[in-house]
């Protein structure tokens, strides 16, 4: 018997779970969700994650059944069942934003129901970049420091304390700073939150009372996974495909990379993954793989080559 607390699957086994699913998405579709870099199409989304998104539409659901046999229990009615709310962390340019809003698509299609989900990232939950530059934080922006700790907290409590409404800050990349925009969830079935650091455990008070963390409210979590080779080469492309797109737009940021030479931009996009995004991986991201219900581990070409799920 095995002494591991994960059931592993690679690729073929987990793809056969939902064998007899319909494909809910077209190829047009998918090409929507996909961000710069990323390498989805309609097979991927039917060997990975439609199995995934079955095993979550079915957590869901047995999470209702618990909710009204603890109705039950308690012999009085309780107030409606908040969200479900399912964490996806990984590295930057590692795929989870594609994941998160592919999940997003493929979740609102299931049960005759068609559940409303909501997409949150906690980019929006960063400090201001003028707040980062005061207090010598804007190169270590996505690290766990840069962000509004009490304002990420506060707002996955409301979620899960069955406020009527919440509101989650909008984080525009094109700018490399949070707006003054808001996206307004109002009771939502089923909540994707997504970011660099969803999975750090709680920081230790200096009284040694226990604080509470993000993910302590999260039903479930998912990982996306792949070799940190593999990930500082899709950035390095990313940042290409960046300069010759975003990056020319007159208000980006990054305005001044535009006109970088290809060997300037390589020795750039790498200079900036080995300065900031490699480490916060290493010190950061990577050590909160364990944390996950289940874990997609990528292969150079992109693709899941394996499963990872926690066991019950």
């Amino acid at each position: 018997m095995s002494s591991s607390p994960y059931v592993e699957l690679d690729r073929a086994t987990w793809a056969a779970l939902a064998e007899r699913v319909d494909q809910p998405l077209t190829p047009t579709e998918v090409a929507r969700v996909r961000s710069l870099g990323d390498e989805l199409d309609v097979e991927e989304v039917r060997h990975v994650y439609l199995p995934l998104s079955e095993l979550l539409s079915l957590y869901v659901q047995h999470t209702g059944g618990l909710f009204r046999a603890t109705e039950s229990f308690l012999h009085q009615p309780q107030e409606e069942r908040t969200p479900f709310v399912i964490g996806i962390a990984g590295s930057v340019a590692v795929g989870k934003s594609t994941t998160a809003r592919l999940l997003k698509e493929l979740l609102s299609r299931w049960g005759p129901e068609h559940p409303r989900v909501e997409l949150v990232t906690t980019d929006g939950f960063l400090l201001p970049n003028a707040e980062l530059e005061a207090r010598g934080l804007l190169q270590r922006k996505g690290f766990p420091e840069s962000y509004d700790r009490r304002a990420l907290l506060r707002f996955i409590i409301d979620l899960k304390s069955g406020a009527e409404e919440v509101k989650a800050p909008i984080y525009s990349h094109l700018r490399y700073d949070i707006t003054d925009e808001y996206v307004v969830l109002r009771r939502p079935d089923i909540v994707l939150f997504e970011g660099l650091n969803v999975l750090q455990p709680a920081r230790a008070r200096r009284d040694r009372r226990q604080r509470l963390a993000v993910s302590d409210f999260f039903d479930f979590s998912v990982y996306v996974d792949a070799a940190a080779a593999d990930i500082r080469q899709w950035y390095v492309e990313r940042f290409l495909r960046l300069r010759e797109t975003a990056f020319r737009e007159p208000e980006s940021y990054f305005r001044r990379y535009a006109d970088l030479t290809h060997d300037q931009a390589v020795a750039q996009a790498e200079s900036l993954w080995d300065g900031i995004n490699g480490p916060n991986l290493a010190e950061n991201i990577a050590p909160t793989r364990g944390r996950a219900s289940l874990v997609l581990r990528k292969d150079a070409d992109h693709s899941v080559r394996w499963v990872r799920l926690r066991k019950l």
